[in-house]
């Protein structure tokens, strides 16, 4: 089982979600129903967000939690297969500690893998970065033996974007280190919730962007500069990190978790070979023989 950024556990604010949206009972306060109301520039993504769907995903994350409490209780959870997560250190949407005391914390030793993205160590953004980010990592992981492996992707050590995973191995404490020739790109400062899933070379998202796709603007490349209260929407949404550096990393440990491909021992048939001629009649009479009926051109039959 892959997971991409999993919502297992939300901030606790949701919970109380409902009660801030109380006010939209009444039209005056018909906008309190949402807890952002943004122009829709992005074709791929809602950029508003209701208080309704806050209260909905607290709820779906509480069943979630008790359910998986409840069935490790009952052993069931040595039925799942082993889960391959990848998740940032620093997530806004989701709560990147629930994924680990949610449902890491109570998984068999079955095989399973967490991979988590560090914050770029080197981005010299000196106090402009929160305390309570910079030691993100060490807060989620305290030392100690676990039934998972544990993957982190971070710098290669002070002063370098170059990246690395360390792994330490389900039930050791010993961390092995591995080069992965890939870097931070410069001025990104950590990954996001919304970055793992696209490359760099995203044609909408990417910070490098492909232009064989033109979408009217490259979101995740965009930098603008100039003064306040002049653009309808905050830097936050354009400035957020929605493309993966470490993308090719991820797609090679997901391609080592598939099966392989099975191979077909059934002969390619060539595109040019042509339906044989119907047999004549053995009676010696001529027989007419129909054409074939070809599929309806018309608008009408396009689905």
């Amino acid at each position: 089982m892959i997971l991409i950024s999993p919502m297992v556990g939300i901030t606790r604010f949701a919970r109380f979600a409902g009660l801030a949206g109380l006010p939209a009972m009444f039209p005056a306060f018909a906008k309190a129903a949402w807890l952002s109301v943004l122009p829709e520039f992005n074709p791929f993504k809602y950029n508003s967000f209701p208080i309704n769907g806050a209260r909905q995903s607290y709820r779906l994350t509480a069943a979630l939690q008790t359910q998986i409490s409840r069935y490790e209780r009952e052993g069931r959870l040595t039925e799942l297969p082993p889960i391959l997560t990848f998740q940032s250190v620093i997530d806004f949407t989701v709560s990147t500690s629930a994924v680990l005391s949610g449902l890491y914390a109570h998984l068999p030793s079955n095989g399973s893998e967490l991979v988590l993205f560090d914050v770029n160590r080197n981005a010299k953004l000196g106090p402009l970065i929160r305390p309570a980010a910079d030691a993100a990592l060490s807060g989620l992981m305290p030392p100690g033996v676990r039934n998972y492996r544990l993957a982190v992707v971070t710098n290669a050590g002070e002063g370098t974007d170059e990246a690395v995973e360390r792994v330490v191995e389900a039930g050791e404490t010993t961390e092995r280190t591995r080069p992965l020739g890939l870097v931070y790109p410069k001025g990104v400062f950590s990954l996001s919730h919304v970055a793992l899933p696209f490359p760099l070379t995203d044609s909408l998202y990417g910070l490098t962007p492909d232009l064989s796709e033109n979408f009217g603007a490259n979101l995740g490349a965009l930098a603008p500069r100039g003064e306040r209260g002049t653009l309808i929407v905050s830097l936050d949404a354009l400035l957020r990190m929605s493309s993966n550096p470490f993308f090719s990393y991820m797609a090679g440990r997901i391609e080592e978790r598939l099966p392989p491909l099975p191979k077909s021992n059934a002969p390619a048939q060539s595109t040019d070979e042509r339906p044989s001629p119907p047999t004549p009649p053995k009676s010696g009479k001529a027989q007419r023989v129909s054409p074939p009926r070809r599929a309806p051109q018309g608008p009408e039959f396009v689905r």
